[in-house]
């Protein structure tokens, strides 16, 4: 494991890249936004390829944040409703970066944040303090995202944060795949072990109901090419777990190429990148974003978001990488 200077912001302040190689797997995290730069696994004939959607310099991400990419997301992936929330018998307000509502913790959430790093065993931590009333959240923040590579080369991301005041936290990683390397990804099979979504309205904000994926698109219960048109919550069937359960498999027939899924949440957000634009085209990388569900804080229904002084948020993902013949 080594460290280098990636490239400065606007402002000056450097950026570093963090390379993790173990069992054939070299994966680059970088500082700026927790972002996951490279994933680079072999194929059934042993060739080694980048698997996920990235940039060579720090302008590229700065020049073109939308699509969020690889990024550490927080503190509320995906969208709250009306860029608002009410907790405690006090409303808080959230910058409204998406339409009406607040997307991805905000006009400047994590994603966009240099933070501190360390080396682990196997691995790296990223720490950083969200102070009270960033993006309109409550509490300050301590918040940790730790990257490891196990025996078998499967990237584990462990987050978990404190609060000195009553706020909601809601992470995730935004990295695109595409096992193939290039072109589009709509052509991967996917399974997903969810008998249900959350619908949403226009906004694409949930209406609170849970709803069948039986005889629908939204049906992944059985491995399937992915196709187009998907940013939906799925409501994992194994619901919300103390450890890591497998969840969903992303598998490339051209290239054998097979990522694993694995996650305490209860949630999953399937996003087909129909929207990335130049220098990527639609479609060129699919997000497998694991989180509690969208507007959690404005739909009491929904696994709570809401953390305490005193409790301690935690989270874990796995991505495991194996080939087929």
């Amino acid at each position: 494991m080594h460290s280098e200077l990636f490239g400065t912001l606007p402002d000056g302040t450097p950026v570093h890249r963090w390379t993790l190689e173990r069992a054939g797997v070299r994966v680059r995290i970088l500082t700026y936004g927790g972002i996951v730069q490279s994933v680079e696994v072999p194929d059934r004939d042993g060739r080694r390829v980048d698997v996920v959607r990235g940039f060579g310099d720090v302008d590229g991400y700065v020049g073109h944040p939308e699509p969020y990419l690889g990024a550490l997301i927080g503190r509320y992936a995906n969208r709250i409703a009306g860029g608002r929330f009410a907790l405690d018998g006090r409303t808080y307000h959230l910058a409204q970066n998406n339409g009406p509502n607040s997307l991805h913790g905000g006009e400047k959430g994590f994603d966009k944040r240099v933070w501190d790093a360390e080396p682990v065993e196997h691995g790296l931590r990223l720490t950083r303090v969200s102070p009270h009333g960033e993006e309109g959240f409550p509490g300050r923040l301590e918040v940790s995202a730790t990257y490891t590579l196990d025996e078998a080369g499967a990237l584990r991301i462990a987050y978990e944060a404190v609060t000195d005041a009553p706020t909601v936290v809601n992470l995730t990683n935004h990295t695109y795949w595409n096992l193939s390397g290039s072109g589009n990804a709509g052509g991967h099979e996917l399974r997903v072990a969810a008998s249900r979504l959350t619908p949403v309205d226009a906004d694409l904000i949930p209406t609170g109901t849970l709803e069948s994926v039986e005889g629908t698109r939204f049906d992944f219960r059985a491995a399937r090419k992915v196709g187009a048109g998907y940013d939906h919550n799925f409501a994992l069937d194994k619901g919300l777990t103390a450890s890591a359960a497998e969840v969903a498999e992303l598998h490339d027939p051209a290239s054998g190429r097979t990522l694993t899924v694995a996650t305490t949440e209860p949630g999953l957000q399937l996003y087909t990148a129909d929207h990335l634009s130049d220098p990527f085209a639609p479609g060129d990388g699919i997000a497998l974003e694991t989180q509690h569900f969208p507007d959690s804080p404005n739909r009491p229904e929904f696994p709570s978001t809401e953390l305490r002084p005193g409790e301690v948020y935690t989270s874990e993902t796995v991505y495991g990488f194996s080939v087929r013949a």
